[in-house]
């Protein structure tokens, strides 16, 4: 693992979506992120990287994993996390997205995660506050944090991704994952195959740097990787 002293720091204000970072800028998360589980696994967990700001989690959608992930991740880092429920927030009342981002932005926080239904939302927000925003995910656009979990997950079981095959298997039409994790292993010199009907797969994804595979058991023929998407029902009522 790398040391913590010797790793520079990251040159991007927001992280909208894996399309805006270099191989040198994900590998630098990766690491970072190395450093994070070794923590983790301590008995003293709590760090003070982030100590005296404010993280604000906005989830617009139904959320357990990635709300409860930022939020121990904030709390762990030494910040102070708020929860926003929008359930019980003025966007009941008809409150915009911008609305809402002009408001937040006037109790100064110093980070906003974002997960919206619309694509777009994350990168609308951060146009509008004057803080870092993350985006935990807009419609079937990107989710740039789970794939940086993806990458990091095959990395610790399988070693560095490049030459590696991942074969991606189910609803990747719409799924935000299969999207960012798609541009991620392409941009760190993995084969990609993607394995679903011709229903389930977006126009143009033979554009996209992959392999399409008709069948499973060509899909997963000698893959180092093997990733399952669910249906992605929501969005299939909202097509």
């Amino acid at each position: 693992m790398t040391d913590a002293s010797s790793l520079p720091l990251f040159p991007h204000r927001h992280l909208l979506g894996i399309r805006d970072l270099s191989p040198a800028d994900i590998e630098l998360l990766l690491d970072r992120a190395d450093q994070a589980v070794a923590i983790s696994r301590q008995s003293e967990k709590k760090t003070s990287t982030l100590r005296g700001r404010t993280q604000i989690n906005l989830f617009y959608e139904a959320s357990t994993r990635t709300q409860s992930s930022f939020e121990l991740a904030g709390k762990r880092l030494g910040a102070d996390v708020m929860n926003m429920s929008v359930a019980s927030s003025s966007v009941k009342k008809g409150e915009t997205l911008i609305d809402t981002a002009m408001t937040l932005n006037a109790m100064r926080p110093d980070i906003l995660i974002i997960r919206h239904q619309s694509a777009g939302a994350a990168a609308l927000l951060a146009q509008k506050v004057g803080c870092s925003v993350v985006n935990a995910g807009d419609g079937a656009h990107e989710h740039p944090t789970q794939a940086l979990l993806d990458a990091l997950t095959i990395r610790r079981a399988k070693g560095p991704l490049s030459k590696l095959i991942v074969a991606i298997c189910g609803d990747i039409l719409h799924s935000r994952v299969a999207r960012s994790n798609i541009m991620l292993l392409n941009a760190l010199g993995a084969q990609v195959r993607v394995v679903a009907p011709s229903t389930l797969l977006p126009s143009g994804i033979d554009r996209m740097g992959v392999i399409v595979a008709r069948s499973m058991a060509e899909g997963l023929k000698d893959a180092d990787v093997v990733m399952m998407l669910r249906l992605q029902r929501e969005r299939m009522e909202g097509a």
